[in-house]
């Protein structure tokens, strides 16, 4: 139906369509504990991450094949990331310095936005990156997982009960210091979505979505679930662990609107204090999904 709208030609919706599935069902694949312990049992690290690395590139090659986007260049691009990733744990020793390096690395390749420049779109303004971006939770998530073998943090795309009560407790003792700290810094206005109420509603349900299963799924398993966690550890406090967790996670939005945005930067620190503590409360990155995707959802209809 979007491709119809924006008079996308049929051939080029068959080639990402067939993309998108495949992409789907490997996002997906991280989120089961059983496979993720099948693939574990039947290959050696090396050889999953070599499996790993060549199925980063499949989705790009089946889009960018028919649609005349394919460059080697970018395929190049796309698999030495795709191997440094999938290879780190299979290669390296889990230190300390080896895991900061690894979450450095992973921050690092999202802020750089490369992957805007190896999935042309075969159709502007239509944009295909979000291949690339979900290419990259999943092999980060699957690396740490299947092959660091770290501890059980909740990763997977639906909370439980206790989780959602959780997550939601915690949006809701933010929201009041989230609003006030936007307003007072002048980083938000107030200004609710103007529309239908059914339109609001399919809005607000499609917001939450793509921010639990994306935004807030990635998020969380990288700043709580493995740099609180690991923090918290080796600092041997889980005080510190979150206040450092939650201060590296502000200063990761710090080029988001322009670079230095000190005001998201703060408000962004602050959230993520509310996240860690879902996370410590549940003992899983589920319950710190539901907080922060409720709390975008929220100001993506009620704040500008």
């Amino acid at each position: 139906m979007y491709a119809s709208v924006e008079r996308i030609p049929a051939a080029v919706t068959a080639a990402l369509l067939a993309a998108v599935l495949i992409e789907a069902a490997f996002y997906l694949a991280p989120g089961f504990a059983e496979l993720r312990q099948a693939l574990e049992a039947r290959w050696s690290p090396r050889r999953l991450a070599l499996l790993m690395t060549t199925g980063a590139a499949l989705p790009y090659l089946v889009y960018a094949l028919p649609t005349g986007q394919f460059r080697f260049v970018a395929l190049a691009q796309l698999l030495a990331l795709a191997a440094v990733v999938c290879f780190w744990y299979a290669c390296l020793p889990r230190r300390p310095v080896v895991d900061l390096v690894f979450v450095g690395v992973v921050a690092a390749v999202v802020l750089s936005r490369v992957f805007a420049r190896i999935y042309l779109s075969p159709a502007p303004p239509l944009r295909v990156d979000f291949l690339g971006q979900l290419m990259w939770i999943r092999t980060g998530a699957l690396s740490v997982l299947a092959i660091r073998h770290t501890g059980e943090i909740g990763f997977g795309f639906w909370p439980a009960w206790r989780e959602w009560w959780i997550g939601a407790r915690y949006f809701l003792c933010f929201i009041p210091v989230g609003a006030a700290l936007g307003l007072g810094l002048g980083f938000v206005s107030f200004q609710p979505v103007q529309a239908a109420w059914w339109q609001i509603l399919l809005l607000a349900a499609g917001t939450f979505a793509g921010m639990l299963w994306v935004v807030a799924l990635a998020e969380e398993f990288f700043f709580r679930g493995l740099l609180q966690d690991w923090l918290s550890k080796w600092l041997r406090s889980r005080w510190a662990g979150l206040a450092a967790a939650s201060v590296v996670f502000g200063l990761a939005h710090l080029p988001f609107r322009g670079f230095p945005n000190w005001r998201f930067a703060i408000i962004a620190a602050v959230a993520g204090v509310f996240y860690g503590l879902a996370f410590q409360k549940s003992g899983s990155i589920r319950a710190a999904m539901v907080a922060h995707a409720l709390v975008n959802t929220a100001w993506r209809l009620l704040f500008r």
